[in-house]
């Protein structure tokens, strides 16, 4: 489920940016009217971004844990936790962008990004009537606030039409996370991203679809977290990861 649901957003992401580079092809024989010339001549500008998101963790599982139960009896427990399905989200920010040269920018995109990530803990011990590992599942919302710093290289021109590649670092703030959850991530993140898109020009504005994709640098696991919990089981649970990375899919459209 969750391999078929990335699938079909990067089909759909990628249908967007490959049908812009095939009309460019097309046209790319005949000169048209420009619409705002002179625009990608401006030192500084702002705007708007929309779009959607899909998020995701990669966790690292230790295997068997040695336990002591009440009687001082000693004894292994394998559980596992893993994002088992990605979940698409909303995101809206803001835009500045400096120009640097005539094919590199340097851009700051404020951005809010709500979402969640579906996550599936698994006992290997007790097994149900079909000897199926007995599972919890939590819905961990999370609501990031990102100030990314992007380099944004751009091709020439082309009439209305201007691909380009970017890439950069983003710092997150996680605003979400409840006590008593079984996992919960760090208040903060730093993800490297890379992505392309195309400047559209039209007769107003420009129109910029993106699609980038973002992984966290740093460990985003709360491993203090488990100090937090009053329930046995979610401690169990809790000390099955040493470590997490977050990855993020975002399709946005600019408004400059």
């Amino acid at each position: 489920m969750k391999s078929k649901n990335v699938t079909r957003y990067l089909m759909i992401s990628s249908f967007i940016i490959y049908h812009l580079s095939f009309t460019l092809g097309a046209t790319a024989q005949t000169r048209r009217v420009q619409h705002r010339p002179y625009t990608d001549l401006r030192p500084l500008h702002f705007g708007i971004n929309v779009g959607m998101n899909l998020q995701d963790i990669e966790f690292d599982n230790i295997g068997p844990q040695t336990i002591t139960l009440e009687d001082g009896t000693m004894m292994q427990q394998t559980k596992v936790v893993e994002a088992d399905k990605w979940n698409a989200g909303f995101s809206v920010g803001v835009t500045a962008d400096m120009r640097l040269s005539n094919h590199l920018n340097l851009r700051i995109t404020p951005t809010m990004h709500f979402g969640a990530k579906h996550l599936t803990l698994r006992d290997l011990q007790q097994l149900s009537p079909e000897g199926v590992p007995t599972e919890v599942h939590q819905d961990m919302k999370n609501t990031y606030l990102s100030f990314p710093i992007d380099l944004k290289f751009s091709a020439q021109r082309w009439n209305n039409y201007r691909p380009y590649l970017i890439a950069g670092i983003n710092q997150m703030i996680n605003l979400t996370g409840k006590n008593q959850d079984y996992i919960r991530l760090k208040k903060s993140d730093t993800m490297i991203e890379i992505g392309m898109g195309c400047d559209l020009y039209l007769p107003f504005f420009k129109l910029i679809p993106e699609i980038k994709f973002c992984y966290s640098l740093i460990d985003a696991l709360d491993k203090n977290h488990v100090n937090d919990l009053t329930d046995e089981n979610k401690k169990m649970y809790a000390r099955a990861v040493s470590g997490g990375h977050t990855k993020m899919i975002v399709l946005t459209f600019y408004f400059e």
